[in-house]
């Protein structure tokens, strides 16, 4: 299966209209199965929540949630993230629960994830990192060029 893991971040920028930074991952996943990790889904839900969606705007997500494998929790799941986490431990190297949950989901399934987070993640030892966020976003891009 030739599949990427989706972050939080990108699988939002895909799903909002009008947001440029999509066009800047679309290459990356065409042609591919997408994934979500648990812990995306729940980031997801959590918006619903705090930014009160509308039932309607909900609905629009799950339906968008459905072209999605999401990637449940098993036991191999959290072997993953309990090395990942004693690597990382003592090192002085912050990443957060969350992220460290979404990368276990890519290492243990041997998935690359699509980030905009790049500084997030960089720190993972074995995880393969799909991210532009080096790059300038289109609309920066067109700001060059206006007239002063």
């Amino acid at each position: 299966m030739d599949a990427v893991l989706l972050d939080t971040d990108v699988f939002s920028f895909l799903n909002k209209r009008g947001d440029t930074r999509a066009d800047l991952y679309r290459p990356h996943i065409i042609g591919k199965t997408i994934a979500l990790s648990f812990v995306t889904v729940g980031e997801l839900y959590t918006w619903t929540v705090t930014r009160q969606w509308s039932p309607r705007r909900i609905a629009e997500l799950e339906q968008r949630l459905k072209a999605a494998v999401i990637v449940p929790y098993d036991v191999e799941l959290c072997k993953a993230y309990a090395k990942l986490r004693a690597t990382l431990q003592g090192k002085a190297i912050g990443v957060g629960a969350n992220d460290l949950w979404i990368a276990a989901c890519a290492v243990r399934h041997s998935l690359p994830l699509v980030t905009h987070n790049y500084k997030h993640f960089a720190p993972i030892p074995g995880l393969q990192i799909i991210s532009e966020a080096n790059r300038p976003t289109p609309s920066t891009t067109a700001r060059l060029f206006k007239d002063p």
